[in-house]
């Protein structure tokens, strides 16, 4: 699909990192098991050593923002919010598919930068081959997708997706289980959740006494009044806190423990804003917004140094320096960084009171001002960036991700400058030795 593309071992990490963070509960064992073959095939191509490790680290990180299963969090939001769970994972697709599109795009502009290829077509397994030998091995993965969205238990869900898992890797000789690996997969499955269990009964011990006492108000009200009463300021308190707070934590206790002591300020401000009476349950379209913005900082906070679990497993297959690595992806993840705040901002990004032209256009424009930002970040579009073609490139590309004609319109008309000066400079080949 990516192979033989431009950078195409490190999109290949992007995708399959996304794949196997659907069903991944962990960044860090998803880095280990996806990034143990895609970063030696990064660097082989030319990428550096910091580089490919950031690449796996954010891709893998992003998976616990993957819809259905958000690493597990997305069943906790649920039964937090009172929310439906379809309704979660509905509005947690567009910002973790504009978290990838710009992760893909940082790739892209490193891969061109560097001058660097893909894999030739020969290298590259044919792709009906793949589906034909391996395909039946998605049919758990799609029953379980089908079964959560139809309103099955996690456990249910769960168990039968086991089931299907052993029925369907007897379809053919090649991928046949033996009763022995089913007991070892029973085992590990089971060694694997102990820490997710162990985190969540430590989180859950927080959540009483935050709850029993009012800690998680008077923390709320505590960052409110910090920032002044607010909301960008408060939105910018509680990402600190949950960047935070988030530190070397599973997703499923991350989840409990920022949405219990961070969530309730953004509730605050935004049901304040609303003129809504402090004593009346915020709306949905109040409580979503301030758990996922929570709950995707505590996550970030896996490839944020000092403490960046991911970028450090990364960066251990990679042999590379772990702060280095860690500021690589930090960068690959500028989006995660953005678009929490719009989605505050304005929650139509989460699906609310949206018309399907509506949707379309803030598809259109999300994705555009995440190329813009990636081109900024990495310095290069067609060519090398100069210092303002970069200041514009990101100026314009937040305007694209903010909601607004206006805001869209001042955004198309920065990105278009900066696409005609680079599209002249390309053509007659002068790179700018100003260039940062």
């Amino acid at each position: 699909v990516a192979g033989w593309t431009a950078g195409g071992p490190a999109k290949v990490a992007v995708l399959s990192s996304a794949l196997m963070g659907t069903v991944s509960g962990s960044s860090v064992a998803n880095v280990v098991g996806t990034g143990s073959f895609t970063i030696p095939m990064m660097k082989k191509l030319g990428y550096k050593p910091e580089f490919a490790g950031a690449v796996e680290a954010t891709a893998s990180t992003g998976g616990q923002l993957m819809p259905p299963i958000m690493g597990a969090a997305a069943f906790l939001m649920a039964e937090f919010t009172n929310i439906p769970y379809k309704r979660i994972i509905a509005a947690a697709a567009v910002p973790a598919l504009l978290y990838y599109f710009g992760v893909w795009a940082g790739v892209h502009f490193e891969a061109k930068k560097l001058g660097l290829r893909g894999l030739s077509r020969d290298e590259l397994p044919k792709w009906n081959r793949i589906i034909i030998e391996r395909g039946h091995l998605l049919i758990p993965l799609i029953a379980i997708i089908y079964l959560l969205v139809s309103g099955f238990t996690p456990m249910k869900a769960a168990l039968w997706a086991i089931i299907l898992s052993i029925a369907a890797s007897w379809l053919r000789k090649g991928t046949r289980m033996a009763p022995v690996e089913i007991v070892r997969g029973l085992e590990a499955g089971a060694r694997s959740a102990l820490g997710i269990i162990a985190a969540t009964a430590c989180a859950g011990v927080i959540i009483g006494v935050v709850t029993l006492t009012g800690l998680g108000l008077k923390l709320g009200a505590s960052l409110v009044d910090l920032a002044g009463g607010r909301l960008l300021p408060t939105l910018f308190f509680t990402m600190i806190t949950s960047l935070i707070l988030g530190m070397g934590v599973p997703t499923t206790a991350n989840y409990v423990i920022t949405s219990t002591i961070t969530a309730p300020a953004i509730i605050m401000i935004l049901g304040k804003m609303a003129g809504l009476d402090p004593s009346v349950t915020a709306p949905a379209n109040i409580i979503l917004p301030a758990h996922m913005f929570a709950f995707y900082f505590g996550i970030i906070a896996d490839v944020t140094p000092p403490v960046a679990l991911a970028a450090f497993a990364g960066a251990g297959i990679a042999k590379a320096n772990p702060i280095k690595t860690g500021i690589n992806a930090s960068k690959l993840a500028v989006a995660a960084f953005l678009v929490p705040y719009i989605f505050v901002i304005n929650p139509q990004m989460l699906l609310f009171n949206v018309t399907t032209v509506g949707f379309i256009w803030m598809l259109i424009t999300s994705l555009a001002g995440i190329v813009a930002i990636a081109a900024s970040v990495n310095g290069w579009f067609r060519t090398t960036m100069v210092w303002y073609e970069r200041l514009i490139a990101f100026a314009g590309g937040l305007l694209l991700i903010y909601p607004g004609l206006l805001t869209d319109g001042i955004g198309l008309v920065g990105i278009a400058i900066v696409f005609i000066t680079q599209m002249i400079r390309a053509r007659h080949g002068k790179p700018s030795l100003s260039a940062l």
